[in-house]
């Protein structure tokens, strides 16, 4: 009997350590799968949380669409420097001298104690360019929608001017059209025209054997207009370029950061 008990006693103590081997085992087992579940899911949401903070790898639509933002910040600071009093008259990069055929105009009046008059007619240019810029942001944001992915990938990878040639190739047209009638109305609100007018008739009755000189003052002014506005969008895109860190879009900070 004692035997027999001591037999049943060994079993019981063999099973119950296989039993807690074997529940050793499953909880090793439990523990290397729910680690590597765990890791999944850190890997995961380490994934996502890269896309949260730097977006991942950048795809072609995020691309476009941040270049988009890039161009209408741009156009949009632009233009609001531009238009504000003293935009053009106030800086020397944009500013609207008199054009060059005429400069014998302005030189000959001054000669002739008429300062004021050529001041005024320079001043009154400005004045008009101020004017007529701000018809220039919804032409760039209408060409700006109009940027495709093909498009966005060849300005990211073009100069350092790429996305103001890109405006400059396709607003050009749509902004001369525009800027001439409001230029040519903003002359003559400011009066620019009656001192075209007034310069180039006291030039032309001056005792100096000259031609008669009588150049087109809106086409001027147009001209000089459109070639100050994309000086501004290039030192803004430059800006994005250059310090995306900057800027306080994370879409822009990919895009350029990148």
């Amino acid at each position: 009997m004692k035997k027999i008990l001591l037999i049943l006693t060994a079993l019981f103590l063999v099973q119950t350590t296989q039993v807690q081997a074997q529940s050793l085992l499953e909880m090793a087992a439990g523990m290397i799968l729910g680690g590597g579940n765990n890791n999944t899911q850190n890997q995961q949401g380490g994934t996502r949380n890269t896309k949260g903070t730097t977006g991942g790898a950048l795809n072609n639509f995020d691309i476009s669409k941040g270049l988009k933002e890039a161009l209408t910040i741009g156009t949009r600071v632009a233009g609001d420097k531009l238009s504000r009093q003293n935009g053009f008259f106030g800086d020397k990069a944009v500013k609207i001298l008199m054009p060059k055929e005429a400069r014998q105009v302005e030189s000959a009046l001054r000669g002739f104690g008429f300062n004021r008059l050529a001041d005024q007619l320079i001043l009154s240019m400005n004045r008009a360019a101020e004017d007529a810029v701000r018809k220039a942001v919804p032409i760039f944001l209408s060409a700006i929608r109009t940027i495709s992915i093909q498009d966005g990938l060849a300005i990211l990878r073009g100069g350092k001017f790429a996305a103001t040639d890109f405006l400059r190739q396709r607003t050009t047209s749509a902004l001369a059209q525009a800027f001439r009638p409001s230029i040519e109305q903003s002359l003559g609100k400011v009066n620019a025209t009656k001192y075209w007018r007034t310069a180039f008739n006291t030039y032309n009755r001056l005792p100096l054997g000259q031609k008669k000189v009588n150049a087109d003052l809106t086409s001027y002014v147009t001209e000089q207009a459109l070639k100050g506005i994309f000086v501004k969008v290039a030192e803004q895109e430059s800006k994005i370029r250059s310090n995306p860190l900057s800027q306080g879009s994370d879409l822009l900070r990919r895009v350029f950061g990148s």
